[in-house]
């Protein structure tokens, strides 16, 4: 088991998680600590960005150790993982550029 698969299954049995939730969680985290980090703005496309590569280098690792133990590929899962990790970036994202919600006047484009 890779030391990804294995600090997964740690966060999982620890925090009391679903697989699911700890996409949603390291969305979060990746979206906004890269606006703190950074000095980027949330509705930048930038922290959007970010999550995105986080995810897919995250599906990439997944899909090799599937292959490393000899498991086929399970496209739909990987898809739903994407799916799981870039819905709340997008919405804030979404949210921060085009309306009011965060208090800042939305960007008329």
């Amino acid at each position: 088991m890779s030391a990804l698969q294995q600090a997964k299954t740690v966060l999982v049995e620890n925090l009391h998680l679903a697989k699911d939730a700890l996409h949603i969680y390291v969305a979060l985290i990746v979206f906004f600590g890269t606006c703190l980090l950074f000095g980027w703005k949330a509705r930048d496309w930038k922290p959007l960005a970010a999550v995105l590569l986080v995810a897919l280098i995250g599906e990439a690792w997944d899909f090799r150790d599937r292959l490393a133990i000899d498991r086929p590929a399970d496209y739909p899962a990987h898809i739903k993982d994407l799916w799981n990790t870039m819905l709340a970036p997008a919405i804030l994202f979404v949210m921060a550029r085009f309306t009011s919600v965060f208090g800042s006047r939305a960007r008329r484009r």
